[in-house]
């Protein structure tokens, strides 16, 4: 699909990816995972803290529900899927796909999609703000920094059911659990904290532990 192309950043933003996660790889090893619950099979495991993603800088000052944290969790039933499902479905088919360097002449940008559309990161932004407004809590939407299947750079955004991760993804409507998805897991915001980022570094091309 075209619209496929607009989250995927140039050769040269690959190459100093790939280099990233080398790193990143090899320093991780050293670090000891953290003592929260994401180590349990289904969800996705969680290494060490880590800085926001560059674009992300200003997220929590622009719209706070983004990065709040209620303490609150509902269980996710059948009729909750629908929601989701149906949410879900809603921003893919209506949000066009346009990259932040068209739209505000930057490299990344992350906001709620404008009247000209968004990239996926303003695609799972606008999916937390829509389950938000369903009842969702906010601290079981979080957004996480993957490489796709191709090793180029993505957004989506996880929903946490208790027991599984499951993605939402602007790049299909299928929602899956996010070892299904082929995706290596770089960075995500910190369950215990929104506001804050986790490390990773998982599944994808990344070796099982």
């Amino acid at each position: 699909m075209k619209d496929d192309r607009v989250c995927q950043k140039n050769r040269l933003a690959r190459r100093l990816g790939i280099a990233w996660l080398a790193f990143i790889t090899g320093l991780s090893a050293t670090m000891p995972a953290l003592s929260i619950d994401a180590r349990r099979a289904g969800l996705i495991p969680i290494r060490a803290e880590a800085g926001a993603p560059s674009g992300a800088a200003h997220l929590c000052s622009t719209y706070a529900w983004a990065c709040a944290k209620t303490g609150r969790q509902i269980l996710i039933g059948e009729s909750e899927l629908a929601t989701v499902q149906a949410i879900n479905l809603r921003a893919n088919r209506s949000i066009r796909s346009i990259s932040d360097m068209q739209q505000y002449r930057v490299a990344e940008r992350w906001a709620l999609p404008t009247a000209r559309g968004g990239d996926c990161e303003d695609y799972a932004i606008y999916k937390k703000a829509a389950l938000i407004k369903a009842g969702f809590p906010p601290d079981q939407l979080l957004i996480a920094t993957v490489l796709d299947r191709k090793r180029q750079s993505h957004a989506v955004l996880v929903l946490r059911t208790g027991t599984q991760d499951l993605i939402l993804d602007n790049l299909t409507n299928r929602i899956v659990s996010w070892d299904k998805t082929g995706y290596t897991f770089l960075r995500l915001q910190d369950p215990r904290q929104p506001s804050r980022w986790v490390s990773v570094m998982a599944g994808g091309i990344m070796p099982t532990s």
